[in-house]
């Protein structure tokens, strides 16, 4: 038998249409299924699963996050600290960190070489000058220093300063004393 009455008697024994193989098989199941969704009420692509969701709700995008910025691109270390610190109600703590550990920043790096801070309780920044003519200039100064925290760092962290001299040193040795102004001329 050739090949063409091979057909024709497949053809006859199938309903008189040729047996379909490969992309025209896949054609007239895709066709069906058209007819069979269109016979049902739905449109193609109804029924398809919705995307995930994720644990906060939002849906997840698919495919590439493009040229433009996204929250699934990779986020600097200082953006990620703020966010955590800001949720967790870190912030005042992480401000009072920041006027001591960027002071020379914060204040300039003519006042920092001459000037520390000490302690911050209330709002109340102490600072301790070198010498007494730096601390004298400080308090002179004291409400450019607070506008240039407070710009710095956030308003309300910093409210006002203490500024004190370099403390004198204490002729107070062991545990007894005597009462009195400390040490005089005793050279004569």
């Amino acid at each position: 038998m050739t090949e063409e009455a091979e057909r024709t008697s497949d053809a006859s024994a199938s309903g008189g249409q040729p047996e379909l193989r490969g992309i025209d098989l896949a054609r007239r199941a895709l066709e069906e299924a058209r007819a069979a969704a269109k016979a049902s009420g739905k449109s193609v692509g109804q029924g398809r699963a919705s995307p995930r969701r994720l644990r906060t709700g939002a849906r997840r995008r698919t495919g590439w996050s493009g040229a433009r910025p996204d929250d699934r691109d990779p986020q600097l270390l200082f953006a990620l600290a703020g966010t955590i610190a800001k949720n967790r109600g870190w912030s005042t703590k992480v401000a009072e960190g920041m006027v001591f550990g960027r002071w020379p920043a914060v204040v300039g790096e003519d006042i920092a070489s001459h000037a520390v801070p000490v302690k911050l309780e209330n709002g109340v920044l102490s600072i301790s000058a070198e010498s007494t003519a730096w601390a004298t200039q400080l308090r002179m100064l004291q409400k450019q220093i607070l506008a240039k925290i407070n710009a710095a760092v956030g308003q309300g962290v910093v409210t006002s300063l203490k500024i004190a001299g370099p403390v004198a040193p204490s002729w107070r040795k062991g545990e007894r004393h005597i009462k009195g102004r400390g040490p005089r001329d005793t050279y004569g």
